[in-house]
């Protein structure tokens, strides 16, 4: 989606797990979902396997929850409405988030105060080396903030796993989650003090609309970087010196900053280098103005992470 030029010296899309069982030995595969969270730096001298599987369904229930499975390669926004229309509410939250199911777990996508990890299950992937199907456990994905085992040992880069189908727990009895300031904001502005799941979803749909660019108009990949975590000591001295600081303590006590307040005060919200740019209405999302390159892209990473570092002595990550 940031439409950055860049071929694949072979490509298979896969609609049905008989494919990756059948397929010859390679010395190097990509695994593809959506591209929606994917910088392209150049050509993939390899075989790109675009993931489409497809299938969803209940697969089991309990006084506690509904186990739902959906196929790696659902639509992930779609998944998100289709369960709340059963009556499964749970992922409310993560709505209009782009890209696939499979995809979910590798990066732990999170929206407004809830991270698909939270829901996950289990996660099943075929080992493309042996042969082998594997299920991996909430616990054995190691989900932490906008990470998981996936991201940390490649495999989507390798080619080692494929995962192809997601099952996820969501708790009976349901109860919403409105904790993020924005979507407290969003729901009181709309007169829901008691809000139901689909009324959490419409606000979630309604702030992204508003703030984030629709790719398919202009070319961006989400939220570029992510929000830096430090030391609660560390958080206290910006503070002083930066009164407005956003701050957001989590359960392992370091302090999470916003790296879109960051960006802005650095001076980057809706300023460009070359073709690409910050976005003037979320200084967090990058974009291509039209005919970007990957250099481009790297220039402003590295200048928008430089400028940030100098002001708040901060090191931005992409995602």
């Amino acid at each position: 989606t940031l439409r950055l030029p860049a071929r694949a010296a072979q490509y298979c899309r896969i609609e049905n797990e008989a494919q990756l069982h059948a397929l010859p030995p390679h010395r190097q595969r990509f695994i593809l979902g959506g591209g929606s969270n994917l910088v392209l730096l150049g050509d993939i001298d390899g075989l790109v396997l675009h993931v489409a599987l497809t299938g969803k369904r209940l697969v089991a229930e309990d006084a506690g929850a509904w186990f739902v499975e959906a196929a790696a390669g659902e639509n992930w926004h779609d998944f998100v409405l289709w369960t709340l229309a059963q009556g499964w509410p749970g992922l409310e939250n993560l709505a209009l988030i782009p890209g696939t199911v499979g995809a979910a777990p590798v990066q732990n996508i999170g929206a407004y105060g809830l991270e698909a990890g939270e829901r996950i299950h289990q996660v099943s992937a075929i080992d493309l080396n042996s042969g082998d199907t594997r299920t991996f456990s909430k616990a054995e994905c190691q989900f932490s903030y906008r990470n998981s085992l996936w991201k940390n040992e490649g495999w989507h880069l390798s080619g080692r796993f494929c995962i192809t189908s997601v099952v996820f727990r969501l708790p009976k009895p349901w109860q919403p989650n409105c904790a993020y300031a924005e979507l407290a904001r969003e729901l009181a502005a709309k007169d829901r003090a008691t809000p139901s799941s689909q009324h959490i979803a419409e606000a979630v749909i309604a702030l992204r609309q508003r703030k984030l660019p629709d790719p398919a108009i202009l070319p961006n990949a989400g939220s570029f970087f992510e929000n830096p975590r430090v030391d609660a000591d560390v958080a206290e001295r910006l503070a002083t010196a930066f009164p407005f600081l956003p701050r957001y303590p989590q359960a392992d006590g370091q302090i999470k900053l916003a790296a879109g307040w960051l960006i802005e005060q650095a001076g980057w919200k809706g300023r460009q280098l070359g073709p690409v740019g910050m976005y003037e209405k979320q200084a967090l999302v990058l974009v291509n103005r039209g005919g970007a390159c990957a250099q481009d892209l790297l220039d402003l990473m590295a200048a928008v992470r430089e400028d940030v570092a100098q002001r708040f002595g901060v090191r931005l990550e992409p995602e």
